[in-house]
């Protein structure tokens, strides 16, 4: 059963786990945590995490099991909806003491899964892997258990897609330490998204009139995409789109315009409130 299990694991979740290893302690080579999330179909969602202070040695492994049971009650009460499924550990490989730490989080919740996010880049890239733990042995006999490989995707709300795309910016804002992008205004956010369809439409079209033409070889996997995109797009003729289209934009620039005006609100407050205690 554990087998048919697949990892779906947010950005944010990536994001502290390298983030706990850049804070880590000068003599540790590696940190391990707890993931956090729910179990739903066969389909772990990964949705938050946090860092399970450890020491590793060639014989043994100690980790603050206290520490990690008093971390999990207090987010529970402020995420109800987020229980174990499983812990983290950075590296590209499991380890000696993997079984011995797996142990503990097999008595903490059903099927655990175990990632493994590679710091060390190799292969130039920070590989992710995602693995569940098989019991291997005779009956009435020696245990013992065996990692073995499912499948893991990185996956995102619609917030963290927004993040990841201001993130990517600053890859080309300049050089140095100093790479500063500030978020577009929503008008301009809307115009950007307008012009990348287009783009992303004329490269459909192109792909498409190539197939009619004998240009390219079919790929079924891609008609069956495109088929499905086109049965997501609700019917309605140009009229109804722009009539949409303009209410939604009317919708954005009323929050908009209430959104400037709560801001000078609070900040007229926060001046007379100044005068007033001169």
């Amino acid at each position: 059963m554990a087998l048919n299990l697949q990892v779906k694991i947010h950005p944010v979740v990536l994001f502290q786990i390298v983030d706990a290893y850049e804070r880590r302690n000068a003599d540790s080579h590696r940190v391990i945590g707890t993931l956090l999330g729910n179990v739903d179909k066969g389909i772990v969602e990964v949705i938050n995490c946090f860092c399970v202070p450890h020491k590793e040695t060639v014989d043994q492994v100690e980790a603050e099991l206290n520490y990690a049971m008093d971390v999990h009650d207090l987010n529970r009460r402020v995420n109800s909806n987020e229980s174990i499924v499983g812990w983290w550990a950075t590296g590209h490989e499991v380890t000696n003491h993997s079984s011995v730490i797996h142990e503990y989080y097999a008595r903490e919740c059903n099927n655990p899964v175990h990632v493994t996010l590679d710091s060390s880049l190799q292969g130039g890239r920070m590989g992710l892997k995602a693995y569940v733990c098989v019991s291997l042995g005779v009956p009435n006999g020696k245990q013992g258990c065996m990692f073995t490989s499912i499948p893991i995707d990185v996956t995102c709300y619609d917030p963290e897609i927004f993040g990841l795309q201001l993130c990517q910016k600053t890859l080309g804002a300049g050089g140095g330490r100093s790479r500063n992008v500030h978020p577009l205004l929503d008008l301009a956010q809307v115009s950007e998204a307008g012009s990348k369809m287009g783009i992303l439409l004329e490269q459909v079209l192109s792909y498409v009139e190539d197939v009619l033409a004998g240009k390219v070889q079919p790929n079924n996997a891609v008609g069956r995409s495109l088929l499905d995109l086109i049965n997501s797009v609700p019917h309605m003729n140009n009229e109804q789109f722009s009539e949409m289209f303009n209410s939604n934009v009317k919708d954005l620039l009323m929050v908009i315009t209430l959104s400037q005006l709560i801001k000078t609100q609070l900040q007229l407050n926060e001046k007379l409130t100044l005068l007033t205690s001169v």
